[in-house]
């Protein structure tokens, strides 16, 4: 069983890091790819996080296991292994890694993921974290303070997933894209388990958006559509959240006005 350490010293060789030309700790989004790997919509949506002057790491859970998208395809999207509680153990080794660069700000992040990848999310936000779960043996050693917000992108809230309606844990302000032509989901059912987030305390925004799961994604896999107006205004739905969690500059101290004499 892997500690937070080992997972991500096995991660981070193949976590692709985007963001503007320096060393400034800077707030910084981790976006996990859905079932099928790594595919072309995800780096567009690590420039618009560096445009935004942050900084992306996109973390492949694929490649450290030797998997390719053949193998996902056929093992990981039909539910067959790699469940969500054991992403989730890479949700949380990314954490604590890229929390410790020095030019990343680890009160400013931001955990963004498609389908697959949200589903991790939410169970590394809900889970007890105690020693052994989430395939981890040390889960709890990373703090989630710093996480400030999530973006979920049609995140798979199926039967498969037994404990999405388990209360989170830590709840940051949360923007949710259901698609209303969703195969692996209802409207209804997602917008029933988005209400127990809300239940912690968290702020929900949720988007419904007028296509299929993975719309954003360019390729046409029946029942899912590429849509490019939507793909279009999800990006611009992602920048604008990173734009209200962007830490504010403390205010200049006001000056003392010296008494006339």
């Amino acid at each position: 069983m892997d500690t937070l350490e080992d997972r991500w010293a096995r991660l981070e060789p193949h976590a692709a890091v985007f963001g503007p030309d320096d060393d400034r700790p800077r707030p910084t989004a981790l976006l996990f790819h859905g079932c099928g790997g790594l595919r072309p919509h995800l780096p567009r949506y690590a420039e618009a996080a560096r445009d935004a002057g942050w900084r992306a790491v996109i973390v492949d859970s694929y490649a450290p296991r030797g998997w390719r998208r053949e193998l996902a395809m056929a093992m990981v999207c039909t539910g067959l292994t790699f469940h969500g509680d054991r992403r989730a153990g890479d949700v949380l080794a990314a954490i604590a890694g890229v929390s410790a660069r020095s030019d990343v700000d680890a009160d400013a992040l931001l955990l963004a993921g498609w389908s697959h990848g949200g589903w991790g999310i939410m169970e590394a936000m809900s889970a007890d974290r105690r020693p052994g779960t989430l395939g981890l043996a040390n889960p709890g050693d990373v703090a989630l303070d710093g996480v400030r917000g999530a973006f979920l992108a049609y995140p798979y809230v199926g039967f498969a997933a037994f404990n999405r309606r388990r209360p989170w844990r830590h709840c940051p302000r949360t923007l949710a894209i259901v698609a209303r032509r969703d195969h692996l989901t209802t409207v209804r059912n997602a917008e029933g388990i988005l209400d127990m987030v809300r239940s912690c305390g968290a702020e929900v925004e949720t988007w419904i958006a007028e296509g299929t799961h993975a719309f954003d994604e360019p390729m046409n896999a029946p029942p899912m559509r590429y849509d490019e107006v939507l793909a279009a205004e999800a990006l611009t739905r992602f920048s604008r959240l990173l734009e209200d969690l962007a830490p504010r500059p403390a205010a200049a101290p006001r000056r003392r006005r010296r008494a006339a004499g």
